[in-house]
């Protein structure tokens, strides 16, 4: 609620201080009293766009304040919270706007954006007049309008739910088919590499393995030839025959010796066992280097094969066991793919469902709700002298959504059997009013907390009309703080508190006054607003019965 408004230096306002109350406020005045110079001026404190000239004559700055009552639970309090704004029960706005046209901001003492400044005087201010309808006109949040005159949340809270889930279902299933695309584009080397790899089946350690093998076969090829030549001279062809046939010949000859060829024959016993053990070694040796020229063939293809397979995978000969069971798993993730988009399907069809089960309880509901905002629609025209008029809430078929499937429009037809169509193209500006006030009575449930104010919102209806205009008003003011600008003395009639706006000059300059009227002054305005500029006794009269009524 709107507490107090000051203002410095702004238009033709030098000094003023104004305190509202709860209920229905008026402001009556003269034609160019300067109502409107209020309403900018307390627009310009809330961030709305308005004048480009603001600040008075021969003044350096103007200064706007307004005060407002912040209840638990208010809007503003999260706009300020994510802000970083401290929030009390109070909410103080100060704007300045220097002479050179530049404007700062303060919430709370705190330097604030006029995208803040805005973001919270949303959640303080509604202004309805014939040309600005605080959104009542605009066909795209007339659904919002609507689901909150049938208080159904939960609702609303279920098809969010069902939405979001379906969502992050057909997310997964997105990501699943485009990763199993890109899976498919490598089937064929998926599946002809695995082949490849499970056909050679490397083995860690074996490159090396056969590498020595080769090595091994290689050398012993090209000393094969000098070893068997050894062992042949070794041989019993060779030095073993020569030694036997020595040791025979001495050994007939040592009798005849006297024991001179004993010690020669000992050494030749002894040199036969050393050549014998030579030969035995050599003979070893030659067996070891004996091979088939077929498993050098075969060692070096298998050996050539993996250092080929680990150049054309780009790893090394070790690392093709792990590379295969890699590619192994790329070809199952592939093979299962298609189960796994199948699942994924079918929780998409799930969560498709269940967001049209809920999606058609919120359209059930709604359509039960315009027929009831359309029934106190017409209970509140009547009054209005619009009896003849009907309102009629449009639900279509519209894009799917987070809220719903629904497309939902406010028509009017001012006559019967005439074409019904958006209420600002049907109805003329003085029917417009009465629509929108109409409106704004039927949705006035959790207005509570804003600030509505009406900017002559009765011109061009009066007698009966406007005494209605005043009651609707006055209603609506019984759920929310409501400042009405008008000339009609039935409107100004309902007002709890009223404040006068005069204009006068002084030493060639003009300024605009707001006074608070006390009961005797408020009868003299009223009968003023009901005769003109002579108040006659019968004005007063007449203006006494209206507010008594």
């Amino acid at each position: 609620m709107l507490r107090t408004l000051d203002i410095r230096d702004m238009l033709l306002i030098d000094r003023l201080e104004l305190e509202f109350r709860p209920g229905l406020t008026v402001l009556t005045g003269e034609t160019g009293a300067g109502k409107s110079i209020l309403l900018d001026c307390l627009g310009f404190v809330l961030g709305w766009r308005g004048r480009a000239e603001l600040v008075r004559k021969g003044a350096e700055q103007g200064e706007v304040t307004a005060v407002f009552e912040l209840p638990a639970g208010h809007a503003a309090r999260a706009v300020l919270e994510e802000a970083g704004i401290p929030v009390g029960e109070e909410l103080i706005l100060r704007r300045v706007n220097a002479r050179d046209g530049r404007k700062t901001a303060w919430i709370n003492d705190r330097r604030a954006s006029g995208e803040v400044l805005r973001a919270v005087s949303a959640t303080l201010v509604e202004l309805h007049g014939q040309q600005d309808d605080g959104g009542l006109l605009n066909a795209r949040g007339h659904r919002a309008l609507l689901d909150a005159f049938a208080a159904h949340e939960d609702l609303i809270a279920a098809t969010r739910s069902a939405w979001s889930a379906r969502a992050g279902a057909a997310k997964r299933l997105a990501a699943a088919q485009a990763a199993l695309a890109a899976v498919k584009e490598e089937e064929d080397f998926l599946r002809h590499a695995v082949a490849e790899l499970d056909a050679l089946d490397p083995q860690p350690g074996e490159e090396a393995t056969l590498d020595a093998s080769r090595r091994t076969m290689q050398g012993a090829e090209r000393i094969r030839a000098d070893v068997a030549r050894a062992l042949q001279i070794l041989g019993p062809e060779g030095a073993e025959g020569a030694l036997r046939d020595a040791d025979r010949w001495l050994q007939g000859a040592a009798e005849k010796a006297e024991g001179r060829l004993d010690g020669p024959l000992s050494s030749l016993d002894r040199a036969l066992i050393e050549l014998g053990e030579a030969a035995e070694g050599v003979e070893t040796a030659l067996e070891a280097l004996t091979f088939d020229p077929r498993a050098l063939e075969s060692c070096e293809e298998r050996l050539f094969a993996i250092r080929a397979l680990a150049r054309k995978h780009g790893v090394l000969p070790d690392e093709l066991g792990g590379f295969a069971a890699e590619l192994r798993a790329r070809l199952a993730a592939l093979d299962a793919g298609e189960a796994g988009i199948a699942a994924l399907e079918a929780e998409v069809a799930a969560c498709d469902s269940a967001y049209r089960a809920a999606a058609a309880l919120l359209s059930t509901a709604r359509a039960e709700a315009s027929v009831r905002l359309d029934a106190a629609m017409a209970a509140e025209l009547a009054p209005l002298k619009l009896e003849r008029a009907v309102f009629e809430t449009q639900i279509a078929p519209g894009e799917p959504g987070p809220e719903g499937t629904d497309a939902v429009a406010f028509t009017v037809a001012t006559n019967p059997g005439a074409p019904a169509g958006p209420l600002n193209r049907i109805a003329s500006g003085g029917e417009l009013s009465r629509f929108l006030l109409a409106l704004k009575v039927v949705l006035a449930r959790g207005a509570d907390a804003l600030t509505l104010i009406f900017d002559e919102i009765d011109r061009g209806v009066g007698g009966a009309t406007a005494d209605a205009v005043g009651r609707r008003l006055a209603k609506l003011s019984q759920s929310a703080q409501v400042l009405v600008v008008t000339h009609s003395p039935q409107v100004a009639a309902r007002g709890a508190t009223h404040f006068r706006v005069a204009k006068s000059v002084s030493d060639g300059m003009t300024t605009s006054r707001v006074s608070a009227l006390s009961a005797a002054e408020r009868v003299d305005e009223i009968a003023r607003m009901i005769s003109g500029a002579e108040v006659t006794g019968a004005a007063r009269a007449a203006a006494q019965e209206l507010i008594a009524g």
